[in-house]
């Protein structure tokens, strides 16, 4: 008996690689740090935005890989001998992903008040009508 899954439906030819990025994004692990939103700013565009206080520009990066956006933290501890009675500020590396749909690009990013933003703009799809000749057999 066959494991029947969204993807393999009979009427979704071609749709496998859905179902490996569902399994990419559910292994991805992304925990609680740092938090982050999802807002969608208009028809075609998308911002992310993490709370990232204490880094500068310099400890983050965001890169595109294979469709899926990854944004990582990396704080380089200062050589100054400090002594913390209380440490609550989190100044640990981190990374985050995001998958991106095929239509979704990278617009752009700032860091601002330590919020780090992330633009996405998705591309209007063309309408494309074909029409298939039949051969005779």
């Amino acid at each position: 008996m066959s494991k029947l899954t969204h993807a393999s439906h009979p009427f979704f030819v071609g749709f496998e690689q859905l179902e490996r990025l569902v399994e990419r994004t559910a292994k991805s692990g992304n925990e609680g740090y740092p938090p982050y939103n999802i807002e969608q700013t208009s028809a075609l565009s998308y911002r992310i935005t993490l709370a990232v206080a204490g880094f500068a520009e310099e400890d983050l990066s965001i890169t595109v890989e294979d469709r899926q956006l990854v944004i990582r933290g990396r704080q380089v501890e200062d050589g100054a001998e400090r002594v913390f009675l209380h440490r609550g500020i989190a100044a640990r590396q981190f990374q985050k992903s995001f998958v991106l749909a095929d239509a979704v690009e990278v617009a752009g990013a700032t860091l601002s008040n330590g919020l780090l933003h992330v633009d996405l703009q998705r591309s209007e799809p063309e309408t494309v009508v074909q029409t298939i000749a039949i051969n005779r057999g």
